[in-house]
């Protein structure tokens, strides 16, 4: 890595991040799956008033996704919940049309929002299809968060329905917002039943969905203390798999003698660990799988567990799994690894967690032949940014990976000036994934995206080659288990104590979660409190995820001249104590 002078950055060239596939493959390859007629051709369109690289051959929205699945592959497997009969493609789609009608005659049209606050059900997946396919949009409750976390979600978005299954559907429905609307509340299992009364046959609506219409509203937590709901549209869903695909054709095609693949005859099948209310786990099951007809399995409510992981993949046939480094860990180490068939797994993807170089070697020691793969995207850009598969793993794992197909990356300095190659700034993201803005939040919105519709995404960088690099978070994300814990959020909560005076919110490492949540406090003086104390306080309005599972009284914290914390000081001093 290199710093430059800012007077030399007249004479270097700001470096701008694609796809490098266009490179790569070669001029025949390339021609077959890019060229004019060809499956990925490309070109530059108007997307909200700004030219933008797209896919020319695209879905015009989620529902025609899952009537082309409808329409060829109508009798494969697509959801697969423990103790159900397996949904194919073609009964997904009837059932769809069902809860549609169904959900209609509840007073939903076209632009209202449907809450739900659900775990992965059969009945959450077919009741997100129903919300969509009427132009409603879809938002995702964080089933851990807090009766008062759930009441800002509900207030934000005002849904004129809420779905619900057991105990995070009824925090939901008891939210003063909830009373005082006087919105109606639905059990998932009952709207289930309202639809096995309807008649089969139907067709999915015609509501006149646009491209870039809202279909859904997914939260991401703010630097403010509050979530934000991003809304994702139609054209960012459809854009999730098309991408994929046509990263996915390129690796293989470079690097697949290298690697498992995937017979032919043979269905590709995916565990789906990630909640609806995810990017990850909305994305893959909304446009991955009816796109490329692939077969879903959910492991159902609870905790990860290493041993129902490999016992799903043995009897499903699973090709693929996806976690955190920690899950794969877990699944190595399990005493009855071999006993099970795991042969047949060609990927193994972590999520944005880079896999240490030890692991790396495990996986490959243990089950030769599958390839490995991780990116940088984020809720705002419905996942898409950078990927690293295959052998530019290998050969780059600090890295977290390489532009997808049609999105652009340029590391800015604080003016918004981009930068040459080499030099760190903040990461910014363009490209047909990149959300609409936040739901009824302008000045947010104004925030993170510029008139050309570049996002703005508050993590540290730089480039190098191809290759995208991540240098710090300005946000001090933290990343526990798959969740975002956003630092200043539990700090606002902590020093609302009448006996804490300032506290200091860092992730530190934890061989489980990937990251834990420790907290520094001071107290006022001549004040006393426990740990358990501070966790009990947090907890009345935290979701669990983010209790500090650490904290660590001290008389003062570090600051800079300028007064801001040095949480660098506090992560080595952690380091160092062990």
């Amino acid at each position: 890595m290199t710093m430059h002078h800012p007077h030399d950055r007249a004479t270097e060239a700001p470096a701008t991040l694609t796809w490098p596939g266009d490179r790569l493959l070669p001029d025949q390859v390339r021609a077959a799956l890019c060229g004019p007629g060809a499956p990925f051709e490309r070109a530059t369109e108007d997307v909200l008033g700004v030219p933008t690289e797209v896919f020319v051959r695209r879905a015009p929205h989620l529902p025609a996704l899952l009537a082309h699945a409808r329409d060829t592959t109508p009798d494969l497997p697509y959801l697969v919940f423990e103790g159900v009969e397996p949904i194919t493609f073609g009964r997904a789609y009837e059932l769809v049309a069902v809860y549609a009608r169904v959900l209609a005659g509840h007073g939903v049209g076209k632009g209202d929002r449907v809450a739900v606050a659900a775990p992965n059900t059969l009945e959450h997946v077919l009741a997100y299809w129903a919300t969509v396919s009427l132009g409603a949009v879809l938002v995702g409750l964080n089933g851990w968060w807090t009766g008062r976390e759930m009441d800002f979600g509900l207030a934000l978005t005002e849904p004129v329905l809420l779905l619900g299954h057991g105990e995070p559907g009824l925090r939901a429905e008891a939210t003063p917002w909830m009373r005082a609307s006087g919105t109606a509340a639905l059990l998932l299992k009952d709207l289930h039943g309202e639809a096995l009364a309807v008649p089969s046959g139907a067709a999915l609506p015609e509501p006149g969905i646009a491209e870039d219409d809202p279909a859904a509203i997914m939260f991401t937590s703010g630097t403010t203390g509050l979530p934000k709901g991003a809304t994702i549209s139609h054209r960012n869903f459809v854009f999730f798999s098309q991408h994929g695909a046509l990263g996915g054709a390129a690796t293989a095609l470079l690097d697949g003698a290298r690697y498992r693949q995937v017979p032919p005859d043979v269905q590709r099948a995916s565990l789906v660990v990630s909640p609806l209310f995810h990017v990850s786990g909305a994305g893959i099951t909304l446009t991955s799988a009816p796109a490329s007809g692939l077969k879903l399995v959910f492991p159902g409510a609870g905790r990860w567990d290493a041993e129902r992981t490999l016992r799903l993949t043995h009897e499903h046939g699973v090709t693929q799994w996806s976690g955190v480094p920690t899950h794969y860990w877990r699944i190595l180490a399990h005493p009855d690894f071999a006993s099970f068939r795991t042969g047949q797994v060609t990927m193994a993807g972590s999520g944005g967690a880079v896999f240490p170089p030890e692991l790396m070697r495990h996986i490959q020691e243990t089950m030769p032949g599958v390839q490995l793969g991780n990116g940088y995207g984020m809720t705002e850009t419905l996942g898409s940014g950078t990927l690293l598969t295959g052998l530019m793993l290998e050969r780059h794992p600090g890295s977290v990976g390489a532009a997808v197909p049609t999105v652009r990356v340029q590391i800015r300095a604080e003016d918004g000036t981009p930068l040459p190659e080499g030099e760190v700034g903040e990461i910014h993201i363009k490209g047909p994934g990149v959300f609409l803005g936040y739901w009824r939040d302008p000045e947010a919105t104004a925030d993170v995206l510029d008139g050309e519709r570049w996002y703005r995404t508050g993590d540290y960088g730089r480039l190098d080659g191809d290759l995208l690099y991540l240098e710090s978070r300005i946000r001090d994300l933290i990343l526990r288990g798959g969740e975002n814990i956003y630092p200043i959020e539990i700090e606002y909560r902590l020093v609302e104590h009448p006996d804490i005076r300032e506290a200091a919110v860092i992730g530190v490492p934890d061989k489980v979660l990937g990251q834990e949540v420790k907290a520094f406090v001071v107290l006022e003086e001549g004040r006393t409190l426990t740990a358990d104390g501070v966790r009990a306080f947090a907890r009345e309005t935290l979701a669990p995820f983010k209790v500090p599972a650490h904290v660590e009284f001290r008389d003062a914290l570090p600051y800079t001249e300028t007064g801001k914390v040095l949480k660098r000081v506090l992560e080595e001093e952690h380091a160092a104590a062990g």
